[in-house]
């Protein structure tokens, strides 16, 4: 794995995260999607697979496991194991 590659996904997730925090919850469920494969161990936003909550899950890149993303983003977003989906694998 690239270190420069999961650099830049945490700092992506960190950016969004701090971006998405100033605005309302009403207007973040409109402009977001769920994308699947691109959240980090422990890092999901909701159920997935074997798991029932957010940040459960037990590894990187999980194809069955979520995170919230700005809409349009999500099949752009590139990590080690493939680009993000916005169905579940």
């Amino acid at each position: 794995m690239n270190n420069r590659h999961l650099t830049l996904a945490l700092a992506a997730s960190l950016a969004s995260t701090l971006a998405l925090s100033a605005i309302p919850a009403s207007a973040q469920d409109a402009n977001m999607e769920k994308c699947y494969g691109v959240a980090l161990k422990g890092l999901n936003d909701c159920k997935a697979g074997k798991h029932d909550c957010a940040h459960m899950s037990k590894v990187n890149y999980d194809k069955a496991s979520f995170k919230l993303v700005p809409a349009g983003t999500c099949t752009k977003l590139r990590t080690p194991k493939g680009h993000g989906s916005l169905t579940p694998a």
